[in-house]
């Protein structure tokens, strides 16, 4: 085996199974074939020696991207985001099935998507598809042709083409994705309990006022509810409120399939630091105060938050920019595929965390939930997709070196530490062509 390998990585310092150790990866038709100790590098056509600084990553699973293409692709694209992808360590996107036109709620507009996607990304690329009412007899055939789940809203998604589901439309489709066994991703906030009279134009306190930490935890707590009595294996999208650990933690125990991410915006950022107008830290739900961010801290150590994922969710400048910092008419979303890796690594390791937390995080837990258990690790028989990274260099977020679209940040100016330093995709080095994959559920 050893003399077919094409390609032997060596490094001091590399993440296998749950440790950081030394380690030689050896590659052989885009997998990994083999990995054994530093100094027990077998032969190959080319061997790589990583230096002493850096350390040897899986690739990260992104389960939470927006590209928009088509349709919106002025906002983003998959050239320009699974660019970004591979320049911030990530070597599989998933892609929401808004907020492109159309929307991927039909076996149709799938394949629109999967036409605009072919030949133009830089990593492997999967699809989520759309639950909006009207589109149960649609879900089946998108289950059918690979995607990896549903996701749904539960207010409104913010464009007209995406609606949201009521709790009964909602019951309906839980029912339906449980018959199926597909995976349920859901937005959890409860319209009803949004305050838009707490608006209060440039000024951050009124947003975050106007979407309080009980609009998702009611959502979560319907969610909760219909998987327990569906079956239905259901996932929560971009945890905000650290406020409804509680009843994920709970139900768990009881053992309903759910699970839930959050975001490196929601880990770096805090209410008490977003200026007037900073219109470029709206998301939805939104940045609470650094309380709750410490306490998503402690659910991610303790493990009651399974992964961490970066909703990146683009716009164009002027978009970002309507209304002069109003953050009752500016567009939510913040752009971080490429600053995932970076963010999360600099505030965990603030923390006392180890790289290995990071990986388990962003690489091996989002890739085990949605079934790809050939990514997101560095073992035999996984793909070669492996990321060579500089935890000790910092770098100062320069908006004019990321790859999305449009060059706005909510991290420009600051100073984060890790650098990627070279993406591998299948033992390829990401460069200038394209050779990703689209994917489909359960295929290699």
């Amino acid at each position: 085996m050893a003399a077919d390998l094409d390609l032997v990585i060596r490094a001091r310092r590399a993440v296998v199974d749950g440790a950081e150790v030394p380690a030689a990866v050896g590659v052989a038709g885009g997998r990994i074939a083999v990995v054994t100790t530093f100094d027990d590098a077998p032969p190959a056509a080319r061997t790589v020696t990583l230096e002493d600084d850096e350390v040897l990553l899986p690739g990260l699973v992104d389960t939470h991207v927006h590209v928009n293409e088509p349709g919106r692709s002025e906002w983003e694209g998959f050239a320009t985001a699974t660019r970004a992808a591979a320049a911030g360590g990530v070597t599989t996107i998933v892609d929401m099935p808004l907020n492109s036109v159309p929307p991927t709620t039909t076996l149709a507009a799938l394949e629109v998507k999967r036409r605009a996607a072919e030949g133009q990304v830089w990593v492997d690329v999967g699809f989520w598809a759309g639950a909006v009412p009207g589109n149960r007899p649609d879900l089946e055939p998108l289950h059918r042709a690979g995607v990896f789940g549903f996701k749904c809203f539960l207010l409104d998604s913010g464009v007209d083409e995406f609606g949201h589901l009521e709790p009964a439309q909602f019951a309906l489709a839980m029912r339906d994705c449980a018959g199926l066994g597909a995976l349920m991703i859901v937005h959890a906030e409860d319209g009803r309990l949004l305050d838009e009279t707490a608006l209060d134009g440039v000024h951050y306190a009124g947003f975050l006022a106007s979407r309080p930490d009980a609009a998702e935890t009611a959502a979560i707590e319907l969610v909760i509810a219909q998987a327990r009595a569906t079956g239905c294996r259901a996932h929560i999208v971009h945890l905000s409120s650290a406020g409804a650990v509680p009843a994920l933690r709970e139900a768990r125990e009881a053992g309903v399939d759910v699970s839930v991410e959050t975001c490196p915006h929601y880990l770096t950022f805090d209410a008490e630091h977003i200026a007037d107008g900073a219109t470029e830290l709206k998301c939805c739900p939104p940045i609470r105060d650094s309380a709750n961010r410490e306490a998503l801290w402690a659910a991610l150590a303790a493990g009651d938050l399974d992964f961490v994922v970066s909703d990146h969710s683009p716009c164009t400048a002027d978009l970002k920019a309507r209304g002069g910092g109003d953050f009752g008419v500016a567009w939510g979303g913040i752009a971080s595929v490429q600053l995932g890796l970076p963010a999360v690594w600099t505030a965990a390791r603030a923390r006392g965390h180890a790289l290995v937390d990071v990986v388990r995080w962003m690489a091996t837990a989002p890739a085990d939930r949605i079934g790809l258990r050939h990514k997101g690790r560095i073992a035999a028989g996984a793909d070669a997709d492996l990321v060579r990274f500089a935890p000790g260099e910092e770098f100062v977020v320069d908006v004019t070196k990321l790859h999305h679209r449009n060059p706005v940040s909510a991290y420009a100016g600051r100073r984060l530490a890790g650098v990627v330093r070279e993406t591998w995709l299948r033992g390829r080095p990401v460069g200038d062509m394209p050779h990703g994959r689209l994917l489909r559920r359960h295929e290699r």
